[in-house]
């Protein structure tokens, strides 16, 4: 058999799918073992007192972590990932590795709703205030900063809303401030962004989403380089998170697909958003891929490409016909987590949880995820479901 060594080529198909298959770690198999391990017996107490295995205890390593992380961190460009249970604990992971007591966040408005509530409640208990901050600010965010910021969290397209952020130039600033850039990269992935290369420090996922793919895992991942990633990494083993081998397997099973999936979901999404758009319930279409969206300009400099998760504003409808539009659909199930193969919606409000910015839309918000069915079954789901909610209203 041919040895891979992780010599895989500059292209990201073929490195989704040879990423983290060293011999060394999956040996003769194209796979890794499912290590489920809590206690590693060591040959002598000398070997257990110097660490003289590569493998100390079950939450600290096994070759399948090790085949996912080296899978991750090429997908990244990173030096490490720290695995976690879910999306909102690597973000909850990564704050507490970057800030101390009596230090000053800025977060996004648009920020992914769970994350709030952890800046708003534990790190407010722990002494560590929330500033939030105006994704259109980019540059402009300088005049947030005190001499005791230390982190700037993004969300780009924002959560609910999809509203696109300048990175890199949100980055320039809080470096030569010292500050610490962590990004939400679930929507777009580092398929189709390398959020780490355009200035964050650490790039956050919910694996549970795209990596995993088929709404059967839950996996959050944090990616870092240098200091970053040794703070990120002590702090991750400090708090004893820890991702089940099972989980593990699924979202290694999941990148070797990310690649096809993801540009199905796009060229999907892409077709239904641009029927929605002629469709004359709808006010907007709230995906950054569309040349109308006012972040489309940011999405097609920074991006290569676009997920399946997108807003559409309805005109002049009640929020009962938003709801019965949701009910009426059959083809897409509601449910909050997104990703999978299966197209979903969910009916969210913006207006009570924005405090730094003022959501103002001309109808109730719908949001779709486009799974992997054949766009023309999803239109005419979605034509029906237009119907049962004009009879509504």
């Amino acid at each position: 058999m041919k040895d891979d060594n992780n010599k895989t080529p500059a292209r990201p198909r073929t490195r989704l799918v040879r990423s983290g298959r060293d011999k060394k770690i999956v040996g003769p198999f194209i796979n890794p073992p499912v290590i489920h391990a809590s206690t590693v017996l060591f040959d002598s107490v000398d070997s257990m007192l110097q660490q003289k295995q590569p493998y100390e205890y079950g939450r600290w390593g096994t070759p399948t972590s090790d085949a996912l992380e080296a899978a991750l961190n090429d997908l990244e460009g990173a030096d490490g990932t720290a695995l976690c249970p879910s999306g909102l604990s690597a973000a909850t992971v990564a704050l507490l590795a970057c800030v101390s007591t009596g230090d000053r966040v800025l977060l996004t408005d648009n920020i992914y709703g769970p994350v709030r509530r952890f800046a708003d409640g534990m790190l407010k208990r722990l002494g560590v205030e929330t500033v939030y901050y105006d994704h259109a600010l980019g540059a402009g965010i300088e005049a947030l900063f005190t001499p005791n910021t230390t982190v700037v969290y993004c969300e780009s397209p924002g959560s609910l809303t999809f509203e696109m952020q300048d990175l890199p130039a949100i980055a320039e600033v809080a470096h030569r401030h010292g500050a610490t850039v962590m990004f939400d990269n679930t929507w777009a992935t580092p398929f189709f962004f390398r959020a780490l290369d355009h200035g964050a420090d650490i790039s956050i996922m919910a694996g549970t989403k795209y990596i995993g793919g088929h709404s059967d895992t839950m996996v959050g991942t944090a990616a870092a380089r240098g200091e970053t990633w040794q703070k990120l990494k002590d702090t991750r083993r400090a708090l004893g998170i820890h991702l089940a081998p099972d989980d593990m397997y699924l979202a290694l099973r999941g990148i070797r697909t990310l690649a096809i999936r993801l540009e199905q979901h796009q060229k999907s999404a892409m077709t239904i958003a641009r029927w929605l758009q002629g469709r004359p319930e709808v006010a907007r279409v709230l995906y950054p891929a569309l040349e109308t969206d006012p972040g489309h300009a940011l999405w097609k400099r920074d991006m290569t490409g676009a997920s399946g998760l997108f807003g559409v504003v309805m005109k002049g409808w009640t929020d009962a016909q938003a709801r019965s539009f949701a009910d009426h659909l059959t083809l897409f199930g509601i449910g909050a987590s997104w990703g999978g193969f299966e197209s979903l919606v969910t009916v969210p409000h913006v207006k009570p949880i924005r405090t730094a910015t003022s959501w103002q839309a001309e109808g109730p918000l719908v949001r779709l995820h486009i799974g992997l069915e054949d766009p023309a079954d999803l239109i005419a789901d979605l034509e029906a479901g237009l119907v049962h909610a004009a009879a509504a209203g």
